[in-house]
């Protein structure tokens, strides 16, 4: 065999997928997550799937990887033992930030500024200045630096990240910072903004710096201990949609923040483009969270201004919103009446109340099983549930709000179809499409749960969940290529000046594509601007490989903005160059058409409440075939997730394996 194999950590599961390259044939499994150890899950999983096929280590020919291992270090804001090495007079930097706050001050009255990522303590200053040319103003203090250093090894402060001012320009600085740091504190692991952001903007660069360091540690040890476990060359998915080797997600840990909700994106926008979609909604529904992007063109929106937690991060990440409405949300009484529905999470361990495991508070899991949307079993009998403790759990959440069980456990649905829904809004109305336009590709252990409900709720005409939803973003991960990020500020309007950046960043990305192992005929670049209007603050990005920049940024930006001015002088700012290494895509074998007969796919009836108790069809999704239609009421079953089907709804199995969903 020749294995390529995915391998995607989540807070609940852990996802893998196997493609033998031979014959497309796919295989998947899951294993539960352990977060005390994420290290021993990705282990799991791979010994899981390789006796799954009879494979040996050996037959491992790729391995790629995507973990949350970085994101959860910034959403549970463990950052102790952080400092900040800056330029003399620019200590309050994190204090001052910006000015704006979040959604405007109108809806944001009791807003209160979240703590700084470094406190005021453990901030130190050096002496020396550049200008924003990068022309040194003042030296270098060596001998300062050297305090520096000694006080955070006094200190224990062993992650440090290093902004000066203008090193964009000029690194020749924070280089200086950094050997100081390895003479007097050789402990501490180092982050310089001219590596991690070399583009101007002090507090953006300062604190995608900082978590860079934040998580360098974590990251690296993660790292390591998979890399010990793999039989073959481990790939990284970053969160510019592509995926890096693993020593390069050491080198720079901040792009791999949205790790393992970029692969999923990227997977829905394979499975969805196969079967005629360009421009789809992605549904990541997991156990944890539920992570929402928008497809067009057949690709996710990349963006540089992110955030993860109250955390801004300018690297280039899939476009992704995030909300705390997965499985194992917790629903609790709101202090005000009613019930609240996450964004706090069970989690895998105790997890929801069913898996009997400890679990004390009822989760989104918990109604479903009480409402028998989901099997009294989970990973085709893997992970059994325990329904009635569910049912005692919900039946005390509903005493106390005057409901019948049943009541309250469709209410914990609803307010999570809607925290859904709102999330799917925040991506699209917000910023002028119409979600009407889009299908929803729902997908994720918990993505198809809520289907139905969702397309109520926006409008929406057609729901796509592919084949083995809850292993999609582990089959992202084989659907990518490599891709390095090189970004420069350079504010100018000579064409040379901006073409010699640009030839130096593609030397950059070159190095770092051979350093993966693509020879020079296989590596590609793509050029991309940020520009804008001299004397504007802030700037448009446009494609920069060829033709006339000038005018598509007039076109983007009248695009944007209902103007522009064609005769007025544009200047480039910051100029981005991505290193691609193109990797095959996968091939899954194709679905033999059937016959329309779904009855073979029955297994029985299970009592089921949608707007009351039904008797549902049971269905088995491997036994479904292309052609095959599903009229609800019915459950629609399989290893990784469900689909419950709604009365007034229609499942239909499409030449790749898909279930489209409609109203009847």
């Amino acid at each position: 065999m020749r294995l390529r194999i995915g391998i995607d950590t989540g807070g609940t599961f852990t996802d893998v997928v196997a493609l033998d390259e031979d014959t497309g044939a796919l295989a998947t499994t899951k294993t539960p997550a352990t977060p005390a150890d994420p290290a021993a899950g990705f282990a799991a999983g791979l010994a899981k799937v390789l006796d799954l096929l009879g494979a040996a280590p050996g037959d491992v020919a790729a391995l790629a990887h995507g973990t949350t291992v970085a994101t959860n270090r910034l959403l549970e804001d463990r950052l102790d033992g952080l400092g900040l090495v800056t330029t003399e007079g620019f200590e309050a930097i994190l204090e001052i930030a910006r000015q704006s706050v979040p959604d405007g001050y109108g809806n944001s009255y009791f807003w209160v500024k979240p703590p700084r990522i470094v406190p005021a303590h453990r901030v130190r200053a050096v002496g020396g200045r550049l200008d924003h040319t990068g022309a040194e103003v003042r030296p270098f203090d060596e001998a300062g630096a050297a305090v520096v250093a000694r006080w955070f090894r006094e200190q224990g402060v062993d992650a440090i990240g290093v902004c000066f001012l203008h090193s964009y320009a000029n690194p020749a600085h924070e280089l200086a910072m950094r050997e100081v740091l390895r003479r007097e504190h050789p402990a501490a692991v180092v982050s310089l903004s001219c590596e991690v952001l070399r583009e101007y903007r002090e507090y953006e660069r300062t604190v995608t710096t900082l978590v860079d360091a934040a998580v360098k540690p974590v990251v690296s040890r993660y790292l390591a201990a998979v890399a010990e476990r793999a039989p073959a060359p481990l790939l990284v998915m970053a969160s510019n949609g592509g995926v890096v080797p693993a020593a390069e997600a050491v080198r720079r840990p901040v792009g791999t923040v949205l790790s393992g909700p970029a692969a999923g994106a990227l997977g829905a926008a394979f499975v969805a483009a196969r079967a005629g979609h360009r421009a789809v909604v992605t549904l990541d529904g997991g156990g944890t969270s539920t992570d929402v992007a928008v497809v067009r063109g057949g690709e996710p929106g990349l963006t540089t201004e992110g955030a993860v937690g109250r955390h801004p991060v300018r690297v280039p990440m899939v476009d992704i919103v995030t909300v705390g409405a997965g499985g194992g949300s917790v629903a609790a009484p709101a202090p005000g009446g009613g019930v609240k529905v996450g964004p706090r999470s069970a989690g895998a361990d105790p997890g929801p109340l069913c898996y009997g495991r400890g679990g004390t508070e009822v989760t989104v899991t918990d109604a479903h099983a009480v409402l028998g949307r989901i099997p009294p079993h989970l990973l085709g009998g893997e992970v059994p549930l325990d329904v009635a403790v569910a049912r005692a759990g919900v039946a005390e959440l509903a005493a106390g709000l005057g409901l019948t069980p049943e009541r309250a456990a469709a209410g914990v649905l609803e307010i999570s179809a809607w925290n859904q829904a709102n999330a799917i809004r925040q991506i699209t109305v917000r910023r002028g499409l119409d979600v009407r336009d889009h299908p929803l590709v729902a997908f994720g252990g918990s993505g198809p749960l809520l289907a139905c409900r969702l397309l109520d709720v926006l409008g929406l005409g057609t729901a796509l969940v592919p084949p083995d939803p809850g292993n999609l973003s582990a089959f992202g991960l084989l659907t990518v290529d490599v891709r390095d990020d090189h970004v420069r500020t350079c504010v100018d309007r000579d064409p040379a000046a901006v073409e010699a950046v640009f030839a130096e960043l593609e030397e950059q990305a070159s190095a770092a594509l051979a350093r993966a192992g693509f020879g020079p005929a296989e590596r590609r670049f793509a050029r991309s601007a940020d520009l804008r209007y001299a004397g504007q603050a802030f700037e448009v990005r446009v494609p920069a490989d060829a033709g006339d920049v000038a005018a598509r940024f007039h076109d983007a930006h009248e695009a944007l903005y209902g103007y522009c001015d064609r005769a007025a002088p544009v200047e480039w700012v910051n100029l981005r160059v991505t290193g691609i290494g193109p990797i095959a895509r996968p091939e899954p074998r194709g679905h033999p058409p059937g016959d329309g007969d779904s009855s073979r796919a029955r297994t029985g009836t299970r009592r089921v409440h949608f707007d009351d108790w039904t008797d549902a069809a049971l269905y088995r999704r491997e036994s479904l075939a292309p052609g095959d239609e599903v009229e609800g009421p019915a459950v629609i079953e399989e290893y990784g997730s469900t689909l419950p089907l709604h009365p007034g709804f229609r499942a239909r199995v499409d030449p790749h394996g898909n279930l489209v969903v409609t109203r009847a």
